[in-house]
């Protein structure tokens, strides 16, 4: 694949667009569960994110300081992320579920210098954050003293008329995904990104012409970013995005409504999609193509689904450090309990502790070269890390797998133990991090515990201080306030003693057996 010298992200996405006959083409729709939509065509956002580089500037943000993004899918998402791109400045999505304790962190972390956020987001940081800590502070919405309405800042503010002249290699924007020390790890990744996903194009999605694309996620998980944003606008494509309740019929009446032919989300919402409605390929004619990730999809919802609706789900897998690499794909079999092939561009194998190719039928680990150019450019001020993770120029993903004879790679899962539950990926370590500061715990493990085949929750299994009593409801309460809510265990258990190694380690993956349920 060939990187050119130089290539801006937004530049890309949007502005390229916005001089051609797909000025006027719908680039997004954003719909809420009323009902309401706006559509933009690719001039109008390029125009709205050309204001808000300008507000940048004049606000002071120098490229490469980050800007940190708290935002629901509405316009503003894509405005702030690609306006912060033209600027030069680097973009730190994050989620709105997280709590403003580990808000703090990532902007501690990031150093950022800015916040694009909305009212009631904002709200829900409490005093954790003045806005006079940072050097500007955007609310989508207004009403917060100290901060700018964003709305009113770009109708005031002319469009930048340069773009930033990035390298393809300069840093583009940083995302943070969960650790094994306790913290969110920043992952890096520079302008050239967006030609790594090229494969996925190709090899993943089937982009057909005039393309209406609905993902059930948001926009600050990787998987989001790519597939819902920028992939499709930098193929002139249609997004139609909504923010609201997350419910089975609401994706059937979002993909009538706006005619979608691709819908991307988790295997959880294709299945609940099975489970609690009626909807079959009638009911939704123009729907041809399929795919999730996030978590494996079991035969039973892929066999489900082309009962009702005549055609597979396609599954693919990523990483925050190369999104999606691997993927099955339209026009050749699917195989089941498979993610599929290494698409073809990607440069990655499954190796032994070598570093050699495992022979077809052999356990080894996915491994990415560093002359991929969908891969990270490191893990954020964290250089112990970023090295460690590098071998011989292979980026060692952690991810171990078998591959069969015809190239179908067959996920085995990681050994740093990260909980996958509902297509979030959740650190075991955070959460210890968090509830090893209540006062009647003297140690906590967490761990996944598989309640179906196609269900795993994150469980907590604690060890009493002397005299302490267990009362589950309150320190789950307690949790609440210091984690997202996809982070909160959701069953709680009880050891009078953890099982611990000669040296006093804990035994992790001895603590479910101790309990005896099942886990990951």
């Amino acid at each position: 694949m060939e990187i050119p010298e130089y290539l801006n992200i937004a530049e890309a996405c949007l502005a390229r667009h916005a001089e051609t006959e797909l000025a006027e083409k719908t680039a997004m729709v954003f719909t809420t569960a009323t009902g309401d939509a706006r559509a933009y065509s690719y001039a109008e956002l390029n125009d709205l994110s050309a204001r808000f580089a300008n507000v940048l500037k004049q606000r002071g943000i120098e490229p490469g300081e980050r800007v940190l993004l708290r935002l629901p899918n509405t316009v503003a998402f894509p405005v702030a992320f690609f306006g912060a791109l033209r600027a030069g400045a680097i973009p730190v999505p994050s989620s709105p579920m997280l709590t403003a304790h580990e808000v703090r962190y990532l902007l501690d972390n990031s150093g950022a210098v800015a916040v694009v956020s909305e009212t009631q987001l904002w709200h829900a940081l409490g005093e954790e954050i003045a806005p006079d800590a940072l050097r500007a502070v955007f609310i989508s919405g207004g009403g917060i003293a100290g901060a700018l309405e964003l709305e009113s800042e770009i109708a005031n503010s002319p469009p930048a008329t340069a773009i930033h002249q990035s390298s393809a290699h300069d840093p583009a924007y940083l995302v943070y995904t969960s650790g094994t020390t306790g913290y969110p790890k920043g992952v890096l990744h520079a302008h050239r990104a967006l030609l790594g996903r090229l494969p996925a194009s190709e090899h993943w999605f089937h982009f057909s012409g005039d393309d209406r694309i609905l993902h059930s996620g948001k926009f600050n998980w990787t998987y989001v970013l790519g597939t819902a944003l920028m992939d499709p606008l930098y193929h002139g494509k249609t997004v139609v995005v909504y923010e609201g309740e997350n419910s089975a019929p609401r994706w059937i009446e979002l993909i009538q409504k706006h005619r979608c032919n691709i819908f991307i989300g988790v295997p959880t919402i294709f299945r609940q999609i099975l489970q609690k409605t009626t909807a079959t390929a009638a009911d939704v004619p123009t729907l041809t193509h399929c795919m999730c990730a996030g978590e494996h999809l079991s035969e039973e919802v892929l066999e489900g689904w082309i009962a009702r609706f005549g055609f597979p789900i396609y599954e693919g897998l990523g990483m925050s450090e190369c999104s999606y690499y691997i993927s099955q794909k339209r026009g050749e079999p699917i195989r089941k309990n498979s993610a599929g092939k290494i698409q073809p561009g990607h440069i990655a194998d499954v190796l032994d502790d070598d570093l050699k190719p495992v022979p077809p039928g052999k356990e080894g680990m996915i491994c990415i070269h560093r002359s991929d150019p969908g891969l990270f450019l490191e893990y954020w001020r964290m250089p112990e890390a970023t090295a460690a993770a590098f071998r011989d120029g292979w980026f060692l993903t952690g991810d171990y797998a078998i591959r069969d004879e015809d190239g179908y790679i067959f996920f085995l899962g990681r050994k740093d133990e990260i909980i996958k539950s509902f297509g979030y990926r959740v650190s075991p370590f955070e959460i210890e991090r968090v509830f090893r500061d209540h006062p009647a715990l003297e140690d906590v493990v967490a761990f996944a515990e598989n309640v179906t085949p196609e269900k795993t929750l994150v469980a907590l299994c604690v060890q009493l201080k002397p005299g302490a009593q267990l009362d589950s409801e309150a320190l789950l309460e307690w949790g609440s306030k210091r984690l997202a809510s996809y982070k909160l265990p959701k069953k709680v258990y009880c050891l009078e003693r953890f099982p611990r190694s000669a040296n006093g380690k804990v035994l992790r993956a001895q603590i479910p057996k101790a309990l005896g349920i099942a886990c990951s």
